[in-house]
């Protein structure tokens, strides 16, 4: 009866299998099908204009097989894909008066490899990009800094003179004496009211062609110099004495002052003169003749030491530790912002933040340039530098060309191997840090003042964050500069190492000049002292280039600089 049982169980189960296509041993179950997706979200479909290399959203895919991974792409090159991550390529902002939107074809492969492609369209925030605000005293604007501008010309003509004219100035007798020299360069640091009103109508814009303004009156109708507001030498503002024996960096703590450091290399430019005049021939490390006035037989070149330090002991310490600082009643970010200043059209604090703005050196509209047109290394070939945006024939040099650490930002930007965006970080910072003073419409409340602080900071780190990687760029030169000179390569240029060590030092002098500054006094006075005073040429070079990547250790510590980009820049 049992066996009877089984044998109808088994007769039953194999009609079933039968039925459904089953029974045979050469016979499976079918395996289901992988269906394609069939559709792609974008968690966020918008971008910032002007922000390069930004993360847009994060991508996703609809499928109907739970579980299934997915792989993104897109042939579009103005944008990239990591994961699901979708950001704008490396060294690719958007600018919405040129496009409010674009559209982006994305595809998605399953792991079976099934695909499905979808447009994305991308919105482009229209945000403040100009650095233009209108006076709310009457009609015009209330953004004014020409004697900012002034004295990046300033620095700029001395820089130009010093490479372009001294040499030729002593070969043919026009200055026969150290003195003569010394006063010749003193004529573009330093002068009385009275001498600015003397000379202000012949002195000629030379470092650049093609300018609005082509003498110094142009550029300002009143009394500008470089002396009168290098650090220590403005009566209120600056968080140390720089005239007593605060100044570091050179020589033994308090040694000098950054006045009487300008003096000293005035006079070193002058012994290098003196020395042509008396017939002498000067001599490199290699026993070459030195046939450029401004370089010293020690490896400093005076010219770009300098330019590097005026824009670091005027430009920044007045716009760091002066005018966009507030630990003083009544100045800095502390001005009044309710009263026509002067009945200019503008409030003391508009005009404060705008010279703070003015020392960075920005064009107005500096976020329409690529980081490559400021560094005058790509691009458009009328944004080298410069653009005329008025399209008036002429450069305004107020508004329409870039000046100091604001192209050293793109510099940097476009050398780091870890992407910054330091160009972009601190102008839209100054933007959206002037715009509060605009809307505040007076007295600024608590949350206002809080806010633009917040702004101020994040224009001031990725200024010095430009300046401290500018001076990694240069200890890595000067390193590999000494490497060809320890090997007795070829290769090896006299002029190449002493341009490079000066720009780093120079540099690296100014990092003291802000208050809010990462590095530390300890670290400043470690810092100097493994740079030194001079580049090590002979003896033990080994040394001195250990003591240059320590340097650069200390700085992207106390920073906070990638490796990559340390090792890199």
């Amino acid at each position: 009866m049992t066996m009877k049982k089984t044998l109808l169980a088994s007769a039953i189960l194999t009609a079933m299998l039968t039925a459904c296509g089953g029974g045979s041993s050469s016979d499976s179950t079918p395996t289901p099908s992988n269906s394609a997706p069939t559709d792609i979200a974008l968690s966020n479909a918008s971008v910032d204009e002007n922000a390069t290399a930004a993360t847009i959203g994060q991508l996703s895919a609809t499928d109907a097989d739970a579980g299934d991974t997915f792989t993104f792409s897109s042939s579009d090159a103005r944008v990239a894909i990591d994961g699901t991550t979708l950001s704008l390529a490396e060294g690719v902002k958007l600018n919405f008066e040129d496009t409010a939107s674009i559209d982006v074809e994305v595809s998605v492969a399953d792991s079976a490899g099934n695909s499905f492609s979808k447009t994305l369209t991308i919105s482009v925030n229209d945000l403040l990009d100009t650095y233009a605000f209108p006076s709310r005293f009457g009609d015009g604007s209330s953004v004014s800094y020409g004697g900012q501008t002034t004295r990046h010309v300033l620095i700029a003509e001395l820089n130009h003179y010093i490479g372009n004219q001294l040499q030729n100035d002593v070969e043919t007798g026009v200055l026969t004496t150290k003195d003569a020299v010394i006063a010749k360069l003193t004529s573009f640091y330093a002068m009385t009211a009275e001498e600015y009103d003397l000379v202000a109508d012949d002195f000629a814009v030379q470092f650049l062609d093609g300018t609005r303004q082509t003498v110094l009156r142009d550029l300002s109708s009143s009394h500008k110099d470089l002396s009168g507001k290098i650090a220590g030498n403005d009566a209120t503002g600056q968080h140390k004495d720089w005239n007593g024996s605060d100044f570091a960096g050179w020589g033994a703590t308090g040694s000098t002052t950054p006045e009487n450091l300008v003096y000293t290399l005035f006079d070193m430019l002058g012994d290098n003169a003196q020395a042509y005049l008396d017939g002498g021939i000067r001599q490199d490390i290699n026993g070459n003749a030195i046939t450029s006035i401004y370089l010293t037989e020690d490896g400093r070149d005076l010219k770009q030491l300098i330019q590097k330090f005026l824009l670091m002991s005027v430009a920044y310490s007045q716009g760091a530790d002066d005018y966009l600082d507030y630990d003083l009643d009544g100045k800095g970010l502390n001005s009044d912002n309710v009263s026509n200043k002067d009945d200019k059209g503008y409030t003391a604090l508009e005009h404060t933040y705008d010279e703070g703005f003015g020392y960075f050196g920005a064009a107005r509209d500096y976020l329409d340039y690529s980081d490559d047109e400021l560094a005058q290394k790509g691009g458009r070939d009328d944004w080298q530098g410069m653009h005329d945006t008025n399209g008036d024939g002429v450069i305004d040099l107020n508004s329409e060309y870039n000046f100091g650490q604001s192209t050293n930002a793109a510099k940097r930007d476009r050398g780091a191997t870890v992407a910054t965006d330091m160009t972009a970080a601190a102008m839209n910072a100054f933007l959206q840090g002037r715009q509060i003073i605009t809307d505040a419409d007076g007295a600024l409340t608590t949350e206002q003042m809080d806010a633009l602080k917040a702004q101020v900071a994040i224009a001031l780190e990725n200024w010095e964050m430009a300046i401290v990687a500018t001076v990694v760029h240069y200890i890595n030169d000067t390193h590999a500069d000494l490497a060809k000179l320890a090997a007795a390569d070829e290769a090896f240029s006299y002029s190449d190492l002493a341009k490079h060590w000066s720009e780093m030092k120079g540099f690296a002098l100014g990092l003291q000049f802000n208050r809010m500054a990462p590095l530390t006094d300890a670290q400043f006075e470690q810092l100097h002292s493994l740079i030194g005073d001079m580049p090590v040429m002979s003896g033990d070079i080994a040394a001195y280039q250990a003591d240059l990547m320590t340097a650069r250790q200390l700085l992207a510590d106390a920073y906070e600089i990638a490796a990559d980009n340390a090792a890199n820049w």
